[in-house]
């Protein structure tokens, strides 16, 4: 990382970013053309899992090429400045990250991924029907990587694992 005064190197960080970011933005390519979207997600402390339609755009990237990145950002504010234009900042904390998808077949690991979702948004666990477990890709994204960055006010805030 180029500014390494805005790395964040703490893997409890790292995760509390994880864990309250609302909106996962997906990396995808295939062949020479990238494909970015937003994704609801849960995470469970080592694999993100999100899901998707029986068919589609996404699914065509991922099942061509499974390497995919991931971005989430915390705590965002626009900072202007009364008289610069130049001046205007942003205070934020980001993770990006990197790893491999893999599809969810039973409907044990489904609902398990499912559920890592709805707690990230609800904070707890659902009942799920057949039905809509059957009309449902899950897939588990395996971190292999992880970095994070801050602005420099935030680096300074006090923050609660």
């Amino acid at each position: 990382m180029r500014r390494t005064d805005k790395e964040i190197t703490e893997r409890a960080l790292l995760a509390h970013i994880l864990h309250q970011a609302q909106v996962c933005r997906l990396g995808l390519a295939l062949d020479n053309t990238p494909y970015v979207l937003p994704v609801a997600f849960g995470y469970d402390g080592h694999a993100l899992y999100f899901h998707t339609a029986s068919e589609g755009r996404k699914l065509t990237f991922l099942t061509a090429n499974p390497q995919v990145c991931f971005e989430v950002e915390h705590g965002v504010e626009v900072r202007p400045h009364e008289s610069n234009p130049c001046k205007w900042t942003v205070s934020f904390q980001s993770v990006i990250g990197y790893g491999t998808v893999i599809e969810l077949t039973t409907a044990t690991e489904k609902i398990e991924g499912l559920n890592h979702i709805m707690r990230h948004y609800s904070g707890r666990a659902w009942p799920l029907s057949a039905q809509d477990i059957e009309a449902t890709r899950v897939w588990r994204l395996a971190i292999e990587r992880l970095t994070g960055k801050q602005s420099k006010d935030k680096a300074e805030t006090r923050w609660i694992a």
